[in-house]
């Protein structure tokens, strides 16, 4: 939370976007300091975000939108919006993981959900019950970069149908014989999770648009928690800046910040974290 607001540094009187606002604690965090929450605009796509944020701040309060970050951003700029600062604290939070029903845990039996917007039609279940080998191969490649992906697809092929998170993940597990630092099966659910969710499409799709809808001055935060997100991030926001005479961002972050040793105690997802932080260029 410190590095956070040390990177977005509000001020009274800011505004504030906040594309993945989840239950509020960053937003509540920086409205305390901006003052300023009609000024304050903050999205999530789940349900259960949308109904914690309502009843954290009351009415008048911040603009409270549910959609992905993607569309949120196009409707912003369609709008004309611009903001002092935004944030966006990228994949799957304590808000999914707390609930074993939505079936983004490996600790907890659920069913192969892993839809941030219950709203959407593709599940977990539909991508590891239907999809061919080669899908199945390149989806755990690519967004998991797991080493395992071939004979992990091969398993999910041969014990198909999967009913459940705990019933897939004790599969997957035979394919790490030796086992593994983390649960064999991280990397499989995360690269399911990317693919229900279409995470990685629409990141690079609607970056260009926050960058877009920062003002003259405007500090930029993203948070994410894989090398897939991180370098989506990084090259977007080195595109725009460096030692030239157009450009329109200025780095706060040459490399990415991590977690402190205390932030990773209180917060084990910290473990991961990766925070780039940019600052709009005024002309």
């Amino acid at each position: 939370m410190d590095t956070v607001l040390h990177y977005l540094a509000p001020e009274k009187g800011n505004n504030y976007l906040d594309l993945t606002a989840g239950y509020g604690g960053h937003a509540g965090a920086v409205l305390e300091r901006t003052l300023n929450s009609a000024g304050a605009t903050l999205v999530d796509r789940d349900d259960y975000a949308i109904t914690a944020l309502q009843q954290k701040f009351a009415k008048p309060g911040p603009r409270i939108i549910k959609t992905d970050f993607y569309q949120a951003a196009k409707k912003m700029a369609g709008e004309g919006k611009q903001f002092d600062m935004i944030l966006a604290d990228l994949g799957v939070s304590s808000l999914h993981l707390d609930y074993p029903e939505r079936g983004f845990s490996l600790k907890a039996d659920g069913p192969l959900d892993m839809r941030m917007d219950q709203s959407q039609e593709l599940s977990a279940a539909q991508i590891v019950n239907t999809y061919s080998l080669a899908d199945l191969i390149t989806m755990l490649r690519v967004y998991g970069e797991e080493p395992h992906a071939r004979r992990i697809a091969e398993l999910i092929i041969q014990h198909r149908p999967f009913n459940s998170t705990l019933e897939l993940a004790e599969i997957v597990r035979k394919a790490w014989p030796f086992g593994s630092k983390v649960h064999p099966a991280t990397r499989t659910f995360q690269a399911i999770r990317i693919a229900v969710n279409d995470e990685l499409g629409l990141l690079e799709k609607a970056l260009p648009i926050w960058i877009e809808l920062l003002s003259p001055g405007g500090r930029i935060v993203v948070i994410s928690f894989h090398s897939l997100e991180d370098r989506i991030v990084k090259r977007a926001f080195s595109a725009l800046a460096g030692n030239r005479y157009d450009a329109t961002l200025k780095l706060l972050t040459k490399s990415p910040v991590t977690g402190s040793h205390d932030e990773i105690v209180s917060n084990p997802r910290a473990r991961s974290a990766k925070l780039r932080a940019a600052c709009k260029i005024k002309i």
